[in-house]
């Protein structure tokens, strides 16, 4: 996919302001086989059901994606999978808390064929805000595509402070926000500063895309999206045409789950999920661990309860 306008949702469902970044973007859990490797055939299975469920995009090796253990190679080999199987976006996630790290996993993402790019904030160094601002600056000066910038302080151990993702809004390659501080009135302010700019703000917290979507984010970047792609991206996108009602029927219909799906570290439930659906094993990497049996059980149940209700259809035209 080499084009960087980056949404599929129908034209009556668009965000009027919308730029780049609209819709749903699952964040792609990685598939491992029996010897802990990589399952390339099961990812791009899952990359390609998800486009044919109708997504805005695919976000492949983020938190969810497991990048943290993962090295450099495979990270890159799965980015290169996921390109392959699908036409729609691809966001890599390519963020480092080394300035040069990063560099390098960007670059490499784009010439594995990203179409843009998913960038965490600097964990664990703490670095002060302009250190951030530099950090970030960089990477989007070496690459040709648009970046995300990513605010997960419960990851992190800090905050992307609303001044600095103005200030980068102002870069030309760096295009969205990821927001997942649960800071409703900072999400708030990041959309207010930033709204004259060429930049959108994505729902980085399953919980919160409804009360983003209505305070003018565009979309989000989801972990329920993979189990649920079609409700999820029913609530965006009604929540982006303005019809709020049907907007919290979807909403509430998800929420059970996504609760779930937070109930142990993300991402051993959204695996324990897949493989409840027959959608690989749920091996993790150490030292993340399986799904507690209470965890499963409730799963289970969930996943039954929704598999009995029908789901919106992939054009998400009802009003």
């Amino acid at each position: 996919m080499s084009e960087t306008t980056l949404s599929s949702i129908p034209q009556d469902d668009q965000h009027t302001d919308y730029d780049q970044f609209a819709g749903l973007y699952p964040a792609l859990p990685t598939p491992f086989d029996g010897d802990g490797d990589v399952d390339h055939d099961r990812l791009a299975e899952r990359a390609s059901r998800l486009e044919a469920a109708g997504v805005d995009g695919v976000v492949p090796v983020g938190s969810t994606g497991e990048s943290a253990t993962l090295t450099h190679d495979e990270h890159v080999d799965v980015v290169e999978t996921v390109v392959a199987a699908v036409d729609c976006p691809v966001i890599a996630g390519s963020g480092s808390n080394s300035t040069h790290e990063a560099l390098s996993l960007s670059e490499r993402s784009v010439e594995a064929g990203a179409d843009a790019l998913l960038l965490i904030s600097p964990y664990y160094n703490k670095p002060e805000m302009h250190g951030v601002r530099d950090h970030y600056t960089r990477v989007a000066d070496a690459v040709d595509v648009p970046c995300i910038v990513y605010n997960v302080p419960s990851r992190t151990g800090s905050n992307l402070e609303p001044e600095t993702v103005a200030a980068l809004a102002e870069h030309p390659n760096i295009g969205g926000y990821k927001a997942a501080s649960g800071d409703a009135a900072q999400i708030s302010e990041v959309i207010e500063r930033t709204r004259t700019e060429s930049f959108d703000v994505l729902s980085g917290d399953d919980a919160m895309t409804l009360p983003l979507v209505s305070m003018g984010g565009t979309g989000t970047i989801s972990v329920v999206g993979n189990m649920e792609p079609e409700r999820t991206r029913a609530v965006v996108a009604a929540g982006l045409r303005g019809d709020l009602s049907t907007a919290r029927e979807h909403h509430h219909d998800l929420a059970p789950l996504v609760r779930a799906l937070f109930r142990e570290t993300n991402p051993i439930p959204v695996t324990e999920a897949m493989a409840i659906r027959e959608d690989g094993t749920p091996r993790l990497r150490s030292p993340l661990t399986r799904a507690t049996a209470a965890t499963r059980e409730r799963l289970d149940e969930l996943l039954s309860d929704l598999d009995d209700q029908p789901a919106p259809s992939a054009g998400v035209t009802e009003a």
